[in-house]
C-alpha cells in the first residue's frame, strides 16, 4: 500500500512547523514513527490550548 503524497506532505509540514525539524530528518523517519510524532505533537498542543 502506498501513502498518499498529499498526506505525507501534510505530516512533514506540520512537524517541520511545530518542531523545527528539517525535511531530511522528517523523511528519514519510518511512517509509523512520523505518525506517532504527529499524534503526540497534536496532543501537546491541544493540552496547551485547553
Amino acid at each position: 500500500m502506498t501513502y498518499a503524497a498529499d498526506r505525507l506532505h501534510e505530516e512533514v509540514a506540520y512537524l517541520a512547523f511545530h518542531l523545527n525539524w528539517g525535511l531530511g530528518e522528517l523523511m528519514d523517519l519510518e511512517h509509523a514513527d512520523r505518525r506517532g510524532f504527529v499524534e503526540r505533537t497534536a496532543a501537546l498542543l491541544s493540552r496547551e490550548e485547553g
